[in-house]
């Protein structure tokens, strides 16, 4: 805070009514102070974790940086209330790995793909397609880097955009510009699921390894292509144009590996639902040993990214490793995520999945401000649990996610009816989001889905980029019995700190030399 030319730098905290209160464990150290036509810069340090219950605990995924803005001086601590002042919210990756963005080829060329200029639809919610296609005997080109190409004024519009190669063994595809929900897209598209890119809101510039690249064109390989836009709109404009999409860099010097990105997590489906009220709900996806003991190398393959991606309700998502019903490593986690920050990270390390192993998919969700019950789907304000893995070499397997059997969610509703007196109709003529719309979401019917989401036997998609299934028995799969969990990691506290100072740390800005 400042006092006229006086700058005071102090470790304090906030209670609920936005009032600041000095800590009384200073954790702050100055390194330097420094003064720039633009303002002041402040090099300070601090340990991730303090043990300070009063101190937010820096971890390796989303921190959520929020400031104020004084417009005049202040001349205490006190006199400051957070709660009236101007303030903004940046969401950073602070604990990034130390790893070196690859130099592109000299012989890197680019390619958009991107929407024809098209009016977005005036509802909240918009799955757009567009379909288009490489050049006639395009040879076969590694994908090293690719980018967001947003239309300028339609950044809070574009939630997030998918690029899919369709299944080669189709000659041709129809050309198909509009929403991807309409009577009016041709069912073939359905086949062009194998993704060479996906972006979601929050995400930069995503760079492979030196080692590996993205594969498309050449034998074997379908010219055409599926871009796939998720519009939120939520004050509804009319009339707004748009042309975005994403912009490939690839080269044909092929790399040692091809590369390839597989979904974990939830299917997209209703059956998977959130009650109102939650504050930490939580649904897992699972990647089986069936599924990989079938579909990955003997070798296995090499994760060396993933993105999380969930919708709004969205607080918490972690991926683990698990073998011989022993979960082995934490694959990536966030816990805390935000939907408006979704970007591809790198991983510290390759993480290795061999044959047989599991992955398995938590997300965890805040419904306190929703009055009927949040169902999987495509919607905004329905749910999804996804993370797409980047990892080499390339196998077949593009989707491994799970959902609760349909069956059993049906016995789930019979048993509410039972116990309340409120009836649900449970007509098969009724839908599943209708069938948990008219729920009474007591404390009991509650407790009830979430045990029935632990125990319950579950339906595995196991699938290829055309969407057909591996071969093989996928329905009501018995959940995975893991026998020994990972520790939760316990933080590790600095040394008592000494003497603490009883003022806040004075910086005087007139003294300060200008840079």
């Amino acid at each position: 805070w400042l006092s006229g030319m006086l700058f005071l730098l102090q470790d304090a905290w906030s209670d609920a009514q936005g009032k600041l209160h000095m800590d009384s464990q200073q954790d702050y150290q100055l390194l330097g102070a420094r003064r720039a036509p633009e303002g002041f810069y402040l090099l300070i340090r601090r340990a991730f974790s303090t043990c300070d219950p009063k101190d937010y605990l820096i971890e390796d995924g989303t921190v959520h940086l929020i400031y104020g803005i004084l417009e005049t001086p202040v001349p205490s601590l006190q006199a400051i209330n957070i709660s009236a002042i101007q303030r903004g919210l940046q969401r950073v990756q602070l604990l990034k790995p130390n790893i070196t963005v690859p130099k592109l080829p000299s012989d890197t060329k680019t390619m958009e793909i991107t929407a024809p200029n098209i009016v977005i639809p005036s509802q909240v919610t918009t799955y757009w397609c567009y379909m288009t296609e490489l050049p006639k005997d395009f040879p076969e080109h590694h994908i090293v880097m690719y980018e967001p190409v947003i239309t300028a004024g339609n950044e809070a519009l574009v939630h997030h955009m998918e690029v899919f190669q369709c299944a080669a063994e189709f000659d041709t595809f129809p050309h198909y510009n509009g929403a991807c929900d309409s009577k009016m897209k041709p069912d073939k598209l359905n086949y062009c699921r194998h993704v060479l890119a996906a972006w979601a809101m929050g995400a930069q510039a995503f760079y492979y390894p030196k080692e590996a690249g993205l594969a498309f064109g050449g034998p074997g390989s379908s010219r055409y292509l599926r871009l796939e836009i998720h519009y939120h709109n939520p004050l509804v404009f009319e009339g707004r144009r748009d042309s975005s999409g994403i912009r490939l860099y690839y080269t044909n010097t092929l790399r040692r590996y091809k590369a390839g990105i597989m979904e974990l997590g939830l299917v997209y489906t209703p059956v998977m639902a959130i009650p109102p009220g939650e504050e930490a709900f939580i649904l897992t996806g699972y990647c089986t040993d069936k599924c990989t003991q079938m579909a990955l190398p003997a070798a296995g393959i090499r994760i060396f990214a993933s993105q999380l991606h969930t919708h709004l309700a969205g607080r918490k998502v972690v991926t683990v490793l698990s073998r011989d019903g022993k979960e082995r490593q934490v694959v990536n986690a966030d816990t805390h995520y935000s939907p408006h920050f979704q970007e591809i990270r790198m991983l510290k390390e390759l993480v290795a999945v061999f044959p047989g192993d599991e992955l398995i998919t938590t997300c965890t969700y805040n419904t306190k401000d929703r009055t009927q019950a949040t169902v999987g789907g495509f919607g905004i304000l329905e749910e999804m649990c996804v993370n797409y893995i980047h990892y080499y070499p390339q196998t077949q397997l593009e989707l491994c996610k799970s959902a609760v059997d349909p069956g059993y969610l049906h016995r789930y509703f019979k048993v509410v009816n039972m116990f309340n007196d409120e009836e649900v109709c449970t007509c098969p003529q009724v839908s599943v989001p209708e069938q948990f719309y008219s729920i009474p979401w007591n404390s009991f019917n509650k407790n009830l889905l979430k045990s029935f989401y632990v125990f319950a036997p579950f339906s595995m998609h196991c699938n290829k980029s055309s969407a057909v299934r591996f071969p093989g028995q996928w329905e009501k799969q018995p959940l995975p019995i893991i026998t020994e969990r990972l520790q939760e990691p316990v933080p590790h506290c600095p040394p008592a700190p000494g003497p603490q100072p009883a003022a806040p740390i004075p910086i005087n800005l007139g003294q300060l030399k200008r840079n």
